[in-house]
């Protein structure tokens, strides 16, 4: 089984999908249960008792997880001096800890089924430091921390850690941004193009293969920087 966390929309479910038409048995979690080709729980990754109860579901179950890809993420446009503290909070909350969360809870399950991968998810935003985003920006970097070290702190159990950081892809996350300031920060990338969740979804699909189990600890940034 291979666990997608905001898997309802989005990049999320666009990876979801994807390995489901390959095959994959997949488990969703995110905050609303939609209609899907697999389950989805609804779980707000934020917390912590809500995601270690799956968890304990799983074990106890004997289910084998191999994967477990933290898609869930928030963003909410706004400067630095400008963002209110709730939604700060929010993002911080659902980004970073829901990803730690999430890891905390499921990589015994990965180990325990001889190894596998973790994928988290960053941003461009990170690397280019664009404005309007500090905080959706820092939450993703700690991601990007976390991740390092936690694929450390696993490579010798098997499970390997790796970040895929788009850059603006046409989902809901990216509606309220202007044309001019897509423009932008396709300016900022290597290839200077708007790629889609397909491209998200053949990289995911390759951190996934046994045949990746050398690449861990890296940022992936979807057309470059």
């Amino acid at each position: 089984m291979i666990i997608v966390t905001g898997a309802s929309r989005g990049i999320g479910r666009a990876v979801a999908d994807r390995l489901v038409s390959q095959g994959e048995e997949v488990l969703g979690l995110a905050r609303t249960s939609v209609s899907a080709d697999f389950e989805i729980l609804p779980i707000d990754v934020s917390s912590a008792e809500d995601v270690r109860e799956v968890a304990r579901s799983l074990r106890g179950r004997k289910t084998k997880v191999s994967a477990l890809i933290n898609a869930a993420g928030i963003a909410a446009m706004n400067l630095a001096l400008m963002t209110p503290s709730g939604s700060a909070r929010k993002i911080v909350e659902t980004n970073l800890l829901g990803t730690i969360f999430s890891s905390q809870a499921f990589a015994p399950l990965i180990i325990r089924a001889g190894g596998g991968a973790i994928v988290n998810f960053s941003t461009i935003a990170v690397a280019l430091a664009l404005q309007g985003e500090a905080v959706y920006a820092a939450s993703k970097a700690g991601v990007e921390a976390f991740s390092r070290t936690l694929a450390r702190e696993l490579g010798s159990r098997g499970v390997t850690v790796n970040c895929v950081a788009p850059g603006p892809i046409q989902t809901d996350l990216i509606k309220g941004i202007s044309e001019r300031q897509l423009g932008t920060v396709i300016q900022g990338q290597i290839l200077r193009r708007q790629f889609t969740v397909a491209d998200v979804c053949d990289v995911v699909e390759v951190l996934l293969d046994a045949r990746s189990r050398s690449l861990t600890g890296h940022v992936l940034h979807i057309g470059g920087v």
